[in-house]
C-alpha cells in the first residue's frame, strides 16, 4: 500500500460543497429532493468540518473518511486501490447545495458524482462529472439533502483516490456539541508516551443462574433459557435500567458499576458449569480515532452475537468474533471443541458493536440501535462512537468436552433448539465514573485497571483511588 507521498507529488485542488440558503428558482422532486437552481447570493459557510464522515474503504488506519473533513491539509482521506469507491458527509440536518470545490492529493478521480440524500440511502445524483484532471475543479450541484457523496467511478492513476479536503459551505446543517474529554497530564520529559492501548477492564464474578432474559423476555420469569449474571446482583426478568441503580450490589470490583452482564450458562450434561473466578470485560475503543469515543448513555441496552447462527462458519464470520472457543493451546474453534486439555479452561471472547445512532436506547430486536465500525469509523447512521465491550469469559472444564453445550433455548412448540454464542448488556453505571474511566483511560490512550491506572504510564494518575473513591473529575 502506498502510505507516504513527497511533497512534490501532491497536486492540490480544493472541493467545497458550498450551500446556498436563498430563494429556490426551480424546483423538481427527486427521490424526495429539491433539486434548486444556482443562487448568486448564497453566503459560503463551512458546514462540513467535523462532521460525521464515512467511506467505501480507506488505505490504512491514517487516511479514514474523517481525515477529509478535519481542516488540516497535512492529513488525507485515501481509499483502496479500485475504482468503485465514494465519501460522504453526513450534514447533520438538511442543507441546501450550491456548489462543489475539491482537494485533491496526486490520486484524483477522472469522473465522479455529487449526490444528494435526506436519508443516506436513496440518492440523487445532482452533477456527473467526467474528464476531469484534478486541479482546482468548480462544480455546479445544487439542491438540498442531509448527507453529500463524492459518488468516484474512474481513477486517474493505479492507486485509489486521495483527497486532503472536502468543504462543505452555506446554510442548514446542524452541527451536534464537541466531545471535548479532560486531557491527561503533560508526561514527563523523556519518558514514553506512546500509545499502545485505549481501553480499561472490569472485573466480575458471575453470582447467579437464572431463566430470565429481562432484554428479550422483559416480565417474564422463568421463560428464557437459563443465563449466567455477573455484575448487578439483583437482576431478574423484570429488571431496568432503574432499577439496577437502585439495586443492593454488584460482583464486580468497582462498586460503581452496578450495570447487568449476562450470557447462556455452559452445561457439561445436565450440570451447570461456573466459573468462581473473576471475569475480565474489556472497554476499549472500536474506532481509529479513539479520543471520539464517548460514554454509554445512562438507559442504554443491547445484545451481541447471535443464539441463532446456523453453522460454525456463521459465527466465525460474525463481526465480533475475536478468536473463537479456545482452550489450552486450540483457538480458532467455531464450536465448541470436542476435547480440551486436562487442566486447562475453555474461553470465549467476543466483541460487542460500539456505534450508537445516538436517539434510541433500545430497539425492537434489542440491536439496530447498535452498529459495529467500518473501515475504522462509525457509520453515518451511527455516529456515536461508544466503548466497545470485550466480554472475555472461562470456564473450568476439560478433557473429553463431547456433552459440554450451553443452555439449550425451549421453543413455543415445545422443540428444544441448541444456541450459540450471544451476551447481553445493561448500563447501571455511575455516569460519573463510567465518563472519567472513558476519557482517561479510553480518550486518553492508556491501558487501564478496573480502577482506571495505568502500571506503564504512572504519570497519568488514576480515576479511584484504592478505595475505589473518585479521584480524577471528568469535563
Amino acid at each position: 500500500m502506498r502510505n507516504t507521498h513527497h511533497p512534490e507529488e501532491r497536486r492540490r485542488s480544493r472541493v467545497h460543497l458550498a450551500v446556498a440558503g436563498a430563494a429556490v428558482a426551480a424546483l423538481a422532486a427527486a427521490g424526495g429532493l429539491m433539486v434548486l437552481a444556482p443562487s448568486a447570493s448564497a453566503a459560503a459557510v463551512n458546514i462540513s468540518d467535523g462532521k460525521t464522515a464515512t467511506a467505501s474503504s480507506s488505505e490504512g488506519a491514517d487516511f479514514v473518511a474523517s481525515k477529509a473533513v478535519d481542516d488540516n491539509t497535512a492529513t488525507r482521506w485515501s481509499s483502496q486501490w479500485s475504482d468503485a469507491q465514494w465519501i460522504q458527509v453526513d450534514l447533520g440536518a438538511t442543507a441546501s447545495v450550491d456548489h462543489v470545490d475539491i482537494q485533491w492529493e496526486a490520486a484524483y478521480a477522472k469522473a465522479f458524482q455529487v449526490q444528494l440524500s435526506n436519508d443516506g440511502t436513496t440518492w440523487t445524483t445532482v452533477k456527473s462529472v467526467t474528464g476531469a484532471t484534478g486541479g482546482n475543479q468548480s462544480v455546479a450541484a445544487s439542491g438540498s439533502g442531509r448527507y453529500v457523496r463524492l459518488n468516484l467511478t474512474q481513477r486517474a492513476t493505479q492507486y485509489g483516490y486521495s483527497i486532503f479536503e472536502v468543504d462543505v459551505f452555506g446554510t442548514g446543517g446542524a452541527t451536534p456539541p464537541a466531545y471535548t474529554p479532560r486531557p491527561l497530564p503533560t508526561p514527563p520529559a523523556g519518558v514514553d508516551a506512546t500509545v499502545t492501548h485505549h481501553e480499561f477492564q472490569m472485573n466480575c464474578t458471575v453470582n447467579h443462574t437464572a431463566f430470565d432474559d429481562p432484554l428479550v423476555l422483559p416480565g417474564q420469569f422463568g421463560k428464557s433459557h437459563n443465563h449466567s449474571f455477573m455484575g448487578n446482583l439483583d437482576t431478574n426478568a423484570a429488571s431496568t435500567p432503574d432499577t439496577l441503580m437502585t439495586g443492593s450490589g454488584t460482583s464486580c470490583t468497582v462498586a460503581q458499576d452496578k450495570s447487568a452482564y449476562w450470557f447462556p450458562t455452559l452445561y457439561r450434561g445436565d450440570k451447570q458449569v461456573i466459573s468462581p473466578d473473576l471475569q475480565t470485560i474489556y472497554y476499549k475503543s472500536g474506532i481509529v480515532d479513539y479520543k471520539k469515543v464517548q460514554p454509554f448513555p445512562a438507559g442504554l441496552r443491547f445484545y451481541a452475537g447471535s443464539p441463532f447462527y446456523t453453522s460454525p462458519t456463521d459465527f466465525k464470520n460474525a463481526p465480533g468474533t475475536v478468536e473463537g472457543w479456545e482452550c489450552g493451546d486450540s483457538t480458532k474453534n467455531w464450536s465448541i471443541p470436542t476435547y480440551c486439555a486436562p487442566g486447562s479452561q475453555l474461553n470465549m471472547r467476543y466483541q460487542a458493536p460500539s456505534c450508537w445512532d445516538g436517539v434510541h436506547l433500545d430497539s425492537a430486536d434489542h440491536r439496530s440501535h447498535m452498529a459495529y465500525p467500518v473501515n475504522g469509523e462509525c457509520p453515518a447512521d451511527h455516529p456515536v462512537p461508544v466503548p466497545m465491550i470485550e466480554m472475555k469469559i472461562s470456564w473450568p472444564v476439560s478433557g473429553d468436552m463431547t456433552g459440554v453445550h450451553l443452555a439449550n433455548m425451549t421453543m413455543s412448540d415445545g422443540s428444544v433448539m441448541s444456541v450459540t454464542w450471544h451476551y447481553d448488556f445493561m448500563n447501571g453505571w455511575d455516569q460519573t465514573v463510567l465518563s472519567a474511566l472513558t476519557q482517561h483511560c479510553i480518550d486518553g490512550g492508556l491501558q487501564c485497571n478496573p480502577h482506571g491506572y495505568d502500571l506503564y504510564k504512572p504519570w497519568a494518575g488514576t480515576v479511584l483511588d484504592d478505595t475505589g473513591k473518585l479521584v480524577w473529575q471528568p469535563a
